[in-house]
């Protein structure tokens, strides 16, 4: 399951996604909206993207995934648009046969999602709007 969308993230389904009576281990990770960053209040976000391009991305960084891993099962969701603080942002689950390659491999797609996939937030506060830094692109990976 590699998807960005716009509507909530339904977590149950990426949790189905990835359920497989032969993994041991499946690691799920729900990046969620907080309320401050940088010692400032956020009151909500505004993810921006290009869509068919993080999809690709998205794609991309589940297969090398699973090129470093055992991976059963990945699933990467990611969403675009208004959210509240509290609702999920990306939700990323992996499947392995064994627990610390599952965590392992959940670690690196979400580092690999920050510095990849063509996805920009905009925070929203009591101070006013602001665009979030984010890292530098990665090209290999």
């Amino acid at each position: 399951m590699i998807d960005v969308v716009r509507e909530p993230v339904k977590i149950e389904a990426v949790l189905r996604a990835v359920d497989d009576d032969a993994t041991g281990g499946a690691v799920f990770f729900i990046g969620r909206v907080r309320d401050h960053n940088n010692g400032k209040k956020v009151t909500h976000i505004r993810y921006e993207g290009y869509v068919e391009m993080a999809r690709s991305e998205l794609g991309k960084i589940a297969n090398a995934v699973s090129e470093k891993w055992p991976v059963q099962k990945i699933a990467l969701v990611h969403r675009l648009g208004d959210l509240c603080v509290g609702e999920a942002s990306i939700v990323i689950a992996v499947a392995c046969a064994h627990r610390a390659q599952a965590f392992e491999a959940c670690r690196y797609a979400i580092d690999m999602v920050k510095q990849r996939v063509p996805v920009w937030k905009k925070e929203f506060g009591p101070d006013g709007a602001f665009w979030a830094e984010g890292q530098v692109p990665n090209i290999n990976i």
